[in-house]
């Protein structure tokens, strides 16, 4: 491409800012938000940045933390790419203005469920997110690429099969050279997510809508602590990094049953290990004691969380609190390959939506701030003209086909509806009979008619759902964040990506 082409960028998570501010010296930038350029699940990221920055651990300990969270389905190039770029990349966040927090003059580091050394960077105690996010922010703002907040994406336009451009609410059509989706999660697929309102699938739903091959997506992360109140407030992994525990009824340490790594137990196991507990005690929360690290302390290494903790009523530092699992991070989503490129021409992909195999079947904690900001870089070096066509691989599971059609009688999906299906049905626990009704339930529901946001949201839904329960249903065995109480051993055989291939 010649160095004034126009890139389209739709999301303004850490992934979309950081391929705007890579592509803006090369070619004209656009980058289009539906709500604030703030408003996106980087923003509020708690856990911090996995990256290795210290003599004492290495690339190859972080690829391999990466690979054994991954349950057997992480691709071993994506995560050698992320772990080996890691470290350039926060360089280069550290000189956009993001300030991790230090010891001195040394980047502070903490441990992590999961990981075998303390790599996790932080900034602000529990607000990395936010820091990385307005040191982005500001960098955007004094940059010639062009944002337009409040805007909301309805559709890709192609032409020939191609992106070229995207059709927005209201009717207006933006036309570039290619179009890169960095539109972050789905967890309002669910009634209870860590995730804000604005996370409703929309990547993903227009990419299948566009004929967009899609991975893996049976695979759901649910973050397995967050505040059991009003608003599913998240508490991050690192505050059992630091020593606290989980305790049942009994106040006895029910994870040290469940696995040797008890509370830093991969997510899912934790997660899992949480809901088994609260159908033991029935009506009484499991909780997360903290207490022996102390009000002081936890004041200051989590001020966000001590603040959402106390206004819930509940001084942590004195007495444990309750907690549930709450869907938080989608490991599937758009086939992508290392350079963002989806199976349709001048189409890409990163972050959350995107699903390059780096996660396989469960994510590791703190991977996602870095895989935003090392594929959100790698994207721009790979638009090429004619760009290739990601193709499916042959050892793959068989493709799911999604048809795209819907019954024009039925009636308008309804969203709550719809979350409760998703939670019953494809939430932390599955089963073969509970997934055959939800695909039923889905098709008798249409999408609405786009005539505002939230239409075209529950529209994205709609599809992505549909695509979830079909992939769910086809991996018969359980891994990583697809668990089957039918299936619950995994299948050596299954250890392979799935994919869904829309149908017209």
């Amino acid at each position: 491409m010649d160095s004034r082409r126009h890139i389209i960028i739709v999301g303004s998570g850490v992934a979309g800012m950081t391929a705007a501010l890579e592509a803006v010296g090369t070619y004209d930038v656009t980058l289009l938000t539906k709500a604030d350029l703030a408003e996106s699940n980087t923003r509020y990221a708690q856990g911090g940045v996995a990256v290795v920055t210290t003599d004492d651990d290495s690339v190859e300990s972080h690829v391999a933390d990466t690979l054994a969270a991954g349950a057997g389905l992480s691709d071993e190039h994506t995560v050698a790419i992320l772990c080996a770029e890691g470290p350039a990349v926060i360089e280069e966040m550290i000189e956009r203005g993001v300030k991790f927090d230090r010891h001195g003059d040394q980047l502070a580091h903490g441990l992590e469920a999961a990981h075998s050394h303390a790599r996790i960077l932080h900034a602000g105690g529990d607000a990395t997110g936010a820091g990385i996010a307005y040191a982005l922010i500001d960098r955007i703002h004094h940059s010639a690429v062009t944002v337009r907040e409040q805007t909301t994406v309805v559709d890709l336009v192609l032409d020939d099969g191609s992106a070229v451009g995207v059709r927005l609410l209201g009717g207006e059509e933006l036309r570039a050279d290619a179009v890169i989706l960095a539109t972050g999660g789905a967890g309002q697929l669910f009634p209870h997510t860590t995730n804000p309102e604005i996370a409703t699938a929309d990547g993903l739903g227009m990419a299948l809508r566009a004929g967009a091959v899609a991975a893996d997506l049976e695979f759901y992360q649910f973050h397995p602590t967050s505040l059991d109140a009003p608003g599913n407030f998240l508490i991050s992994e690192a505050v059992r990094g630091e020593g606290a525990t989980l305790i049942d009824a009994d106040g006895r340490r029910f994870m040290l049953d469940v696995h040797p790594d008890a509370e830093l137990a991969p997510r899912d196991v934790v997660a899992r290990g949480i809901a088994a507990q609260m159908v033991r005690q029935p009506g009484i929360p499991v909780r997360l004691d903290a207490t022996a690290l102390g009000a002081e302390f936890l004041a200051e290494r989590f001020p966000n969380i001590d603040a959402a903790c106390r206004a819930q009523g509940f001084d942590w530092g004195l007495t444990p609190v309750p907690v549930t699992p709450a869907a938080h991070y989608y490991m599937g989503g758009i086939r992508t390959d290392e350079w963002g490129r989806t199976s349709v021409p001048r189409l890409f992909a990163i972050g959350e939506v995107a699903c390059n195999g780096l996660h396989g079947a469960n994510r590791l904690a703190s991977n996602s701030l870095l895989e935003g900001a090392v594929y959100g870089t790698r994207v721009i070096e790979g638009i090429t003209d004619p760009p290739p066509v990601v193709e499916l691989v042959d050892d793959w599971m068989a493709p799911v086909d999604l048809a795209l059609d819907d019954d024009p009688d039925a009636d308008d999906v309804n969203r709550s509806d719809l979350q409760q299906l998703m939670w019953d049905a494809a939430g932390l626990a599955r089963n073969g009979p509970d997934l055959d009704r939800a695909v039923t339930t889905l098709r008798r529901s249409k999408a609405p008619a786009v005539i505002d946001a939230k239409s075209a949201e529950d529209a994205n839904l709609l599809v992505v759902a549909r695509a979830v329960v079909a992939s769910a249903l086809a991996r018969r065995e359980s891994r990583g964040g697809h668990y089957r109480t039918d299936f619950p051993q995994s299948d050596p055989a299954q250890a392979k990506h799935s994919s869904v291939r829309p149908t017209p």
